[in-house]
């Protein structure tokens, strides 16, 4: 190209733009960058925001702690389903307009949510919010990798992997303390100005590619089917599992047919398509496969933990959504803190070694929970969560860019869906199996507990003798007080199961990131150059 190609600060033309985006100015990437980062914060915030708030949720739409379970599933099932087709989408309808009817599609629905009268209308906009938030947050990644060269590369993917591990640990904090001011009909409106600035923007600074309908002719619809039916019944399996006896149920013994079927076709046409709907084969590209082995494992960490320390702090400490919140806030403090220190680590640190710490941290913090006791509070989850923190912000970042820098540009679309497919299913997977350890375990340390109990431990004892001399207090009798003694044994017990329950469902998590270190072994050393356009 000749040199009177290069760009002045003025606006850039549409052919030049779709030329060499990267050539853009800077200002004017940076801005469009953040706009689509705001997209990909909501969409991402808005999985983990109801947490803490499920509570008043069921309160306020008389629902069942069953149906309750729905308004997080349908989301994230729908997301699942959707991501992987983000690359083939862009492809179509251009990274523009994608993104901007994406973002339109979830400021609607999350007024839909909002304004939801019962727990089937929740259910039903939740999904249709996540299917339509979902293509944000792949196209971000790749529009970073398409924008950026260098060191502008490294602050891009520094920033996503900072809104990628920090939206959903806040997201109880901020959904917490939204319900506790106002109501929880906020945690969905409060997407609507955010959504319609994003949706009026995006069309006027985001240029990187054209729209090609014609590849509608030639679309990957029998991927998009047989990948639908895969992922849909296997992330029905595994919320529905654990609260119904797994393959005890017919409609979970179907699902599991229809998925593990739909998953075997689908592994087979993705490798045998001439343009299949997902890149399998990029997973052959070593630094991408680890990398999105380690996207699964840090999505155990970051979806387990939200998961599970909300619930701790509910069923143990009987924390209120505010209280669940303000002792979550640690976790995103110290992310802020570490994201500092990374940013200008960085540059001089070799990234492996920064992503190594990372892991070791975010699994040393999951394991410290492994002590916990029923009189844990914020002060107690302090290390554990500052640890958790600053541990996700120093791994993925680099896990971003190992997998997606080590792909040319004409595969990043298509792999980008697979790396946050990977990420979304490790969450998925990783709370399915923490709720049946819940139940399991839960019954196996109850029934060891009670086996220890008896009348001649002082502390029995103590429990019986102070509900006799309330009772007699009171005027009541003997058989009363009994009962209500053998009752307060009974809560005691069932306490102090479910803390040990706890502790070994974290101490599964920590053990993940064993699994994630030992891989970075076999990772080849990476940056944050682009790889040539031969590579594979």
């Amino acid at each position: 190209m000749p040199a009177a190609h290069k760009y002045t600060d003025d606006e850039p033309t549409m052919t030049q733009v779709l030329d060499n985006p990267a050539d853009q100015p800077t200002r004017t990437k940076v801005f469009a960058f953040a706009l689509m980062c705001v997209g990909f914060f909501m969409a991402t915030l808005d999985i983990q925001i109801v947490a803490s708030s499920l509570r008043d949720i069921g309160g306020g739409l008389s629902a069942s702690q069953d149906e309750l379970s729905w308004v997080q599933t349908s989301y994230l099932i729908a997301e699942i389903i959707v991501i992987p087709m983000s690359g083939w989408l862009t492809r179509v309808f251009s990274t523009r307009w994608l993104f901007t009817f994406s973002a339109l599609g979830f400021t609607l629905t999350s007024m839909l949510c909002g304004l939801a009268w019962d727990i089937n209308s929740m259910i039903l906009f939740r999904g249709l919010q996540g299917a339509a938030g979902a293509a944000m947050i792949p196209t971000v990644f790749t529009t970073a990798f398409v924008l950026f060269p260098g060191k502008q590369r490294l602050i891009a993917s520094t920033t996503i992997g900072a809104l990628a591990s920090l939206a959903p640990t806040i997201g109880p904090v901020i959904g917490g303390w939204i319900t506790s001011q106002w109501s929880w009909h906020w945690l969905f409106y409060l997407n609507l100005l955010p959504g319609i600035a994003v949706t009026v923007m995006v069309p006027k600074y985001v240029h990187i590619d054209k729209v090609d309908l014609s590849l509608l002719k030639k679309g990957d619809y029998l991927g998009i089917l047989l990948m639908s039916g895969f992922l849909g019944c296997l992330e029905y399996v595994l919320e529905e599992g654990p609260r119904k006896n797994w393959f005890g149920d017919d409609v979970i013994v179907l699902c599991t047919w229809v998925s593990a079927i739909c998953g075997f076709l689908f592994i087979v046409h993705a490798f045998t398509a001439k343009e299949p709907i997902v890149d399998l084969r990029a997973l052959a590209v070593r630094n991408f496969g680890i990398g999105s082995l380690l996207s699964f494992i840090t999505g155990i960490g970051i979806f387990c933990t939200v998961f599970l320390t909300p619930m701790f702090l509910a069923r143990v400490r009987g924390f209120d959504s505010l209280q669940i919140g303000l002792a979550l806030l640690s976790v995103g403090c110290f992310q802020l803190i570490a994201l500092a220190a990374y940013s200008m680590l960085a540059r001089v640190v070799d990234m492996r070694l920064l992503m190594v710490f990372g892991l070791a941290l975010f699994g040393i913090g999951c394991y410290l929970y492994v002590p916990l006791t029923s009189q844990w509070g914020w002060q107690q989850l302090l290390i554990p969560q500052a640890l958790r923190g600053i541990g996700q912000q120093f791994c993925i970042p680099p896990i971003v860019t190992m997998a997606l820098g080590a792909l040319p540009p004409s595969r990043l679309r298509s792999a980008s869906g697979l790396f946050n497919l990977m990420r979304n299913l490790g969450g998925a997977i990783g709370i399915a199996v923490s709720s049946t350890m819940l139940n399991d375990r839960l019954n196996f340390h109850y029934e060891r507990l009670d086996e220890h109990l008896n009348a001649g431990r002082p502390a029995v004892e103590s429990i019986l003798q102070k509900q006799a001399e309330y009772f007699a207090a009171i005027g009541g009798n003997v058989l009363n007080a009994a009962h209500a003694g053998l009752d307060q044994l009974h809560d005691v017990l069932l306490r102090e199961a479910l803390v040990l329950t706890f502790s070994d469902t974290f101490l599964a998590v920590s053990l993940c990131f064993v699994v994630g270190l030992l891989s970075v072994l076999f990772s080849r050393p990476f940056g944050n150059t682009a790889p040539p356009p031969e590579a594979h």
